[in-house]
Order: structure tokens, then sequence, then C-alpha cells
């Protein structure tokens, strides 16, 4: 009887954090100075400088592996990372999409 109450507990309360979820509010009021700064920061690293910055670190890195002064796998890190941080705002889009779907 007791862990029947113990499972009834635990399926009432996956029940209500579902329903809980669907009240979502993407910009509650007094952000704007918070979504500002971020949105900033953003446009700084996905800007035109980061991209400038980002093919002259490709094209250096490219230049040292292929004279050997690099590690292979560090410089296919480096180049994997800039791929994730400019490709950041298509891989939130779609854990988004598939988490609103779900």
């Amino acid at each position: 009887m007791k862990h029947f109450r113990t499972m009834l507990a635990l399926i009432g309360g996956l029940a209500a954090s579902s329903a809980l979820a669907q009240t979502v509010n993407l910009d509650p009021q007094g952000s704007g100075p918070v979504t500002g700064a971020l949105a900033w920061i953003q446009g700084t690293l996905m800007g035109s400088v980061a991209t400038a910055v980002a093919v002259i670190a490709v094209a250096g890195i490219g230049f040292m592996m292929l004279s050997g002064r690099m590690n292979w796998r560090f410089g296919a890190t480096v180049i994997i990372g800039l791929f994730i941080l400019f490709g950041a705002g298509s891989i939130v889009a779609g854990i988004q999409s598939v988490a609103s779907n779900g």
C-alpha cells in the first residue's frame, strides 16, 4: 500500500510538471535591458569582426596543419568549435522545435 501511494504521488507530480511547462513566457516584463545586452553579445560573437577573426584562425590553423607544426586532432577541434559557434542559432532553433513538438 505504501508503494502504491508513492507511485501515485510520482505520477501526479509528472502530470503537474507537464501542465506547468505550457505556461512559458518568452520575454517577461522588465527584461528589456537584459535582452538588449544579450543581443549585443550575440551580435559581437557572430558579427563581422568575429567572422574575420574566424577566417584568419582557420587559415592559420590550416597552414600550421599543412606544415606539420600542429596536431591534426587539435586543428579539427578548433574548426568544429567554430562550426558550433556560428551554427549556434540553428542548433538552438532545432532544439526548440523538437521541444515544442514533443
